[in-house]
């Protein structure tokens, strides 16, 4: 059974790349992406919405607003870092609360354990030894077992994104590759994905001879 899923982000941009990471994993569908919460009222009320990806911050709200008045599974996405926000999301019903910027891997993998976890509820009983591997299976970034795909930390795009927050500063294509142990044009195929989805920033570097140089850094 298919999963619809509604991404609730006021940029326009994010919301789309949100989307579309979520239509690569097998199982699921985005519907078309909202930005504010109104309109997600409006998508809710007129549509089968299993699962949402809200963001924290929003115009006229939060993402959570939406999440604690509604009796659907939801996740946070946010830049927003106060232990006390994550907390109270968590609170509100949130399933996770995934850091902005991540690789598409990490909320990808996630989704992939949430399939797992919305078909143990098909069953007529809960057994206590069964809903606690659930529930632990649903946060371990490991249980990916069965999807085919790698664990999100093992994954060249989240080593790049690691070696980018670790860095003093911007680095350039051949820097990360050294970090990671990938070649360059590896590592230049990856960068340039996340800055396609706006995940790093990518400036010039002008030297006294020859081409300038893309230098890559976390936002």
């Amino acid at each position: 059974m298919m999963v619809n899923v509604l991404v609730l982000d006021d940029d326009f941009f994010v919301g789309q790349i949100h989307a579309r990471y979520v239509d690569e994993v097998p199982g699921f569908t985005a519907l078309e992406p909202v930005r504010d919460l109104r309109t997600a009222r409006d998508v809710i009320a007129e549509n089968d919405v299993d699962l949402l990806l809200v963001d924290y911050v929003l115009p006229e709200g939060t993402g959570v607003d939406l999440v604690r008045e509604t009796d659907i599974d939801a996740i946070v996405l946010s830049a927003v870092t106060d232990p006390q926000v994550v907390r109270s999301s968590l609170r509100a019903g949130a399933l996770t609360y995934i850091v902005k910027p991540f690789a598409a891997e990490v909320l990808q993998n996630f989704l992939r354990r949430y399939a797992r976890y919305r078909r143990y509820w098909e069953r007529e009983k809960v057994g206590q030894a069964d809903l606690e591997r659930q529930l632990r299976n649903l946060h371990d970034a490991a249980a990916v077992g069965g999807t085919g795909a790698s664990p999100a930390g093992s994954s060249t795009t989240t080593r790049i994104l690691t070696a980018l927050e670790e860095a003093s500063g911007p680095m350039t294509a051949l820097e990360v590759a050294e970090a990671v142990g990938a070649s360059r044009a590896t590592a230049q195929r990856h960068l340039a994905k996340l800055a396609e989805a706006r995940t790093i920033t990518v400036s010039l570097q002008y030297g006294n001879t020859g081409r300038p140089e893309h230098l890559y850094a976390t936002r």
